[in-house]
């Protein structure tokens, strides 16, 4: 029989595969609608009207760091704590439970980096219908209003955002199931509480509904142990005609109207080629949502891990740009506003309030809660080269010396489930891949480095050491009886380990130690597929939600497994290298919070146009909620791409931060110089463009680390009062000083990209053309253009001789880019450490602030502090919109003076200066006379 179910096991496994993705394209009917969610369908019922919660204004307490107070459900007369918190930087924190649950209900653990610092609360006046609180500065405050009760935080006499002003507050009591005995000898404490909310719930246990204590979604039944315990909010914010986040979505980047269709739904799900511009959850969940207008930037942060809906409606919505001047002419008085409403099947209301004022005072704000960016090694930052998969040891030596063969640069070789042995994680293919450290060493030899694949289902099998020990340990997730929960996913039948254990993600990063792991070396890192978790033949292609995690179902921790596997991971290859090694792990499920361990990348995407440009949106969305290590799989994962669309894609996929190319097995081979000499020169030009601007891309990413502000972002983050940027999202900055404005259409012979910016100027990096700010800029292109602009007022490094890989080119000399604006100054940085190690954190690093002013160049140590030392020099400095000097002398931090030879092109207004050779770690002035 065991013969006969490994034989049988890959049959099977093709027939589930091909079952969900049908013609590689997704069967929404896999997937739950709002109806189809009974607690989902079952909240959206409640229409906005007056609440029927009052708060109990006697049972106030205020402290030093928080206030409490009771509300009352007048309906069902069920009592709910609030609490409210003035937090450090300008958050407030509301948190509503149960004031007496039946059980403790799910507090998401583990996300916040510590418990936030409060500050105090100071009331300002108080009568019978609320109190008024101040948070801090004399002009904001929060009013809370009595009946129905009411949360409204105010600056002056603006309203920045009301909570439960369309009375859609609903928090579903847990309570006991009607055919439910309870022992009476042990239950004689609780008796009086538990009769006295049964009498309570009363009205509410009359109209039980269908699915709220048993589910059923196609041929899957959701046992519901605990019964209906729905929780949700509403927001309201004037003033607001556009919000943003709630990744992940396949949709447009200012977030639509959901009043005609379904709620944007959050819940991590295994969506094989998904659909594009609807609301459907797909791989990753980070429940911040943002709101902007000309005035302030806000954000709302739900932390809750269950199953989520968003809905979003706006008294603009559908209103034509005639219709607003209408408005306007006839002097209209009603003020835009954008209503927000959060549905968790489980769990607690616990939001964050993010006040701003300005974007990036929000992403300091929820950077201060749940961290920054993870500070990868610069070698990730370069081209990785992947597929389902590379065959075999020679394989990859194959791939790696055509890469040297038609001089494209990459770092890293990435290898998917077939490198093991019968999908058993942390193993090799015995015939396959049978000496993988010779592989490994064949590329460290070369400066390269390999991921490979560790999935999260482990195959059940008594010879395999992985399954065994978890076994053993009682690490695995039980199902609704008790029993190891068991799954179809690649190795077959297959076994989940209990992520959310702390014990558990211990034992699960000492696998990678190297005597383990067997096999592995240093310059192997890690790739977690599948984390959502995917399970072939459970609901939603996920696990069922009546499995257990200790004291919890998955119910309540669903959107977390992808985290915690994938903070387990970076952890185990963190502790490898004795913690001196960064690690680089990426994930496709993801929460708030799983920046901090690495990478996302857009999943199962197609070989197609519109996937293409949704990449953009979707990674500006996930950078705008903390996540800045993200790009697409670069030609689509399904399908194969025209050569156009893979030109294209590369061109585009070089000015994202995750720069990744992947395809599925059943694709044909697509390494970038199997399309012909003409379209290899393009790929290869896309490629090289990324290695001469590593320097700009890191030292972003080093920026993201310190601060969490985004690396790809929409133009709104830098121009936030200039609302032609309020909706663009085919093209973005990178930092704040690259505007990049892909070519996406099929066949295009232009683009129009909109410069911002009043009193600005833009420089094309390729032709150094100057062109004015605030204005649509039509560009002709032809098959090689990316257009890219340097804003006029920076100073970017690049390293003009592109090597092999990334850390080939580490002692390099620099190339200074000065673009001047019309003020004729200009500003940038450099950053430099060791590419790989956290000794940055031991001040090992070199930070510089570059500037021109007065006709004069000069750097200038931003971290004196700080100590280390590189041998790269500057061999190039170009200035843009430059005047023609005389002469030209370099001044050193030892007082020698030198004059520099150089070029200028009157016609483009460009100063070259030749071979200043001053080292880059330094203090000099170059003058200009």
């Amino acid at each position: 029989m065991a013969a006969f179910t490994e034989r049988m096991a890959p049959v099977l496994m093709l027939w589930l595969v091909m079952s969900l993705s049908g013609t590689w394209a997704v069967d929404k009917g896999n997937f739950k609608t709002c109806d189809q969610s009974a607690f989902c369908k079952r909240q959206r019922a409640l229409k906005p009207g007056e609440s029927p919660y009052r708060a109990l204004l006697e049972t106030m307490e205020l402290t030093s760091t928080r206030l409490t107070l009771q509300l009352i459900n007048d309906n069902n007369k069920v009592h709910l704590l609030l609490e409210l918190y003035r937090l450090q930087g300008n958050i407030t924190r509301v948190k509503i439970n149960e004031l007496k649950p039946l059980k403790p209900r799910y507090e998401v653990p583990d996300v916040l980096i510590r418990e936030p610092s409060t500050e105090p609360l100071s009331l300002l006046s108080q009568d019978e219908n609320g109190v008024v609180l101040s948070l801090g500065s004399e002009s904001q405050r929060v009013i809370v209003s009595a009946r129905p009760f009411r949360l409204d935080i105010m600056e002056g006499r603006d309203v920045l955002m009301s909570l439960n002003s369309r009375g859609l507050l609903a928090f579903e009591q847990l309570r006991m199931r009607k055919d439910t005995q309870v022992d009476p000898e042990g239950e004689k404490k609780e008796e009086a509480d538990l009769a006295n909310q049964a009498e309570k719930a009363k009205e509410e246990e009359e109209k039980v509904e269908d699915g709220m204590w048993e589910e059923t979604f196609k041929s899957h039944s959701d046992s519901k142990p605990n019964g209906p315990s729905a929780i949700s909010l509403d927001f309201s914010l004037p003033g607001v005609e556009h919000v943003y986040g709630i990744p992940e979505h396949a949709d447009t980047l200012r977030l639509k109207t959901t009043d005609n269709g379904d709620p944007y739904r959050l819940y991590n799900l295994d969506v094989f080629q998904y659909e594009l511009y609807n609301p459907m959850a797909l791989y990753g969940a980070v429940p911040v949502m943002l709101a902007h207008n000309a005035q302030r930037t806000t954000g709302i942060f739900w932390l809750n891990a269950a199953e989520t809906w968003v809905d979003i409606s706006s008294n603009t919505a559908g209103k034509t740009v005639f219709g607003k001047m209408l408005d306007y002419v006839q002097g209209s008085s009603e003020t835009p506003q954008t209503d927000v409403r959060w549905i968790s099947e489980s769990g607690i209301i616990d939001v964050f309030i993010m006040l701003g004022p300005t974007p990036k005072d929000v992403f300091s704000q929820y950077a201060s809660l749940t961290g920054t960016q993870s500070f990868p090694p610069e070698a990730a930052v370069g081209y990785h080269q992947c597929r389902w998969n590379y065959n075999d040891q020679e394989d990859v030596t194959s791939v790696d010396a055509g890469f040297d063969e038609h001089n494209i640069p990459y770092d890293y070789i990435w290898l998917d489930i077939e490198h093991t042995d019968g999908k058993r994680y942390f193993t090799w293919d015995p015939h396959k891949f049978a000496t993988p450290k010779e592989m490994l060493q064949g590329l460290m030899d070369k400066k390269r480095k390999m991921v490979a694949i560790v999935d999260p289902h482990i195959k059940v099998d008594s010879n395999y050491k992985i399954h065994n020990e978890i076994r053993n340990r009682a690490f695995y997730i039980k199902n609704k009886d008790g029993g190891d929960y068991e799954g179809w996913c690649w190795p077959g039948s297959a076994g989940y380990p209990d992520f959310t254990r702390a014990d558990m993600r211990d034992w699960w990063a000492s696998m990678f130690a190297y005597d383990q792991y067997e096999g592995s070396m240093e310059n192997l890192y890690t790739w977690n597929d599948m984390n959502e978790p995917s399970v072939f033949n459970g609901p939603e292609v996920t696990m069922h939600k009546d499995a257990v995690h200790g004291a919890w179902e998955h119910r309540d921790v669903h959107n977390l497994y992808g985290f915690y596997v994938q903070m387990a991971t970076a952890q185990g290859l963190i502790r490898r290298s004795g913690g001196v090694e960064r690690p680089f792990v990426l994930t496709r499920a993801f929460f708030a919070g799983s920046q901090r361990y690495g990478a996302v990348w857009t999943g199962d995407n197609a070989a197609e146009w519109d996937h293409l440009k949704i990449s953009i949106p979707m990674c500006l969305s996930l950078g705008l909620v903390g996540i800045s290590f993200c790009g697409a799989d670069v030609g689509g994962f399904f399908k194969s791409p025209s050569t156009e669309l893979l030109v294209r894609w590369y061109q585009t996929g070089a000015y994202q931060p995750f720069f990744r190319a992947h395809a599925h097995l059943d694709t044909p081979r697509r390494e970038p110089w199997l399309f012909g000499p003409e379209n290899t020169a393009l790929i290869r030009e896309a490629v090289r463009q990324r290695y001469t601007l590593l320097p700009y891309w890191y030292q972003q990413f080093y920026h993201s680390h310190r601060t969490g502000q985004p690396i790809m972002r929409p133009l709104w983050v830098e121009y936030p009062q200039d609302p032609a940027t309020f909706a663009l999202d085919d093209e973005f900055l990178i930092g704040r000083d690259l505007l990049v404005h892909p070519v996406t259409e099929e066949g295009a012979r232009g683009v129009t990209a909109y410069l911002p910016g009043k009193d600005e100027v833009w420089f094309d990096v390729h032709t150094f053309q100057k062109h004015n700010g605030a204005q649509n800029l039509y560009i002709p292109v032809t098959i090689s253009s990316i257009p890219v602009f340097q804003r006029g007022g920076s100073i970017i490094p690049r390293k003009s001789r592109v090597r092999r890989s990334s850390t080939c080119m580490m002692q390099d000399p620099y190339t200074l880019y000065v673009a001047l604006n019309p003020q004729r100054t200009a500003e940038g940085e450099l950053y430099i450490d060791d590419g790989h190690t956290f000794n940055y954190e031991k001040k090992e690093f070199i930070h510089r602030k570059l500037f021109f002013a007065n006709n004069m160049l000069s750097s200038e140590n931003l971290a004196p502090d700080a100590q280390f030392s590189t041998r790269s020099w500057f061999e190039r400095i170009v200035i843009l919109g430059a005047s023609k000097p005389s002469k030209v002398t370099l001044k050193t931090a030892d007082g020698q003076e030198s004059q520099l030879e150089f070029d200028f092109d009157a016609s483009m207004s460009v100063l070259t200066l030749r071979k200043p050779s001053m080292n880059a770690g330094l203090d000099w002035n170059v003058m200009l006379q």
